[in-house]
């Protein structure tokens, strides 16, 4: 599902988010940053820099396409929707 990301970004170029809206106004704040690549997503389709995130200690891919476009690879269940 795309989401809104709130981003720290850096003075060397970097992006790091911190946060994530849902589409009903739930907002998440995004624990921890396990890595981040550029990638496919093998779920949903779909490319970009692909983070690897823990939110309320669940483990999932957030993705940004570029150009302010963001998603994240997660069942509805993992956010208690």
């Amino acid at each position: 599902m795309y989401v809104d990301v709130y981003v720290f970004h850096t003075s060397e170029g970097s992006s790091l988010p911190l946060k994530i809206r849902l589409y009903n106004g739930q907002t998440f704040e995004i624990d921890r940053i396990k890595g981040v690549c550029r990638a496919a997503s093998t779920k949903v389709g779909g490319t970009g820099m692909r983070y690897s995130v823990v939110i309320k200690g669940v483990e999932t891919y957030l993705f940004d396409e570029g150009e302010g476009r963001w998603f994240v690879e997660a069942r509805r269940e993992a956010f208690g929707m």
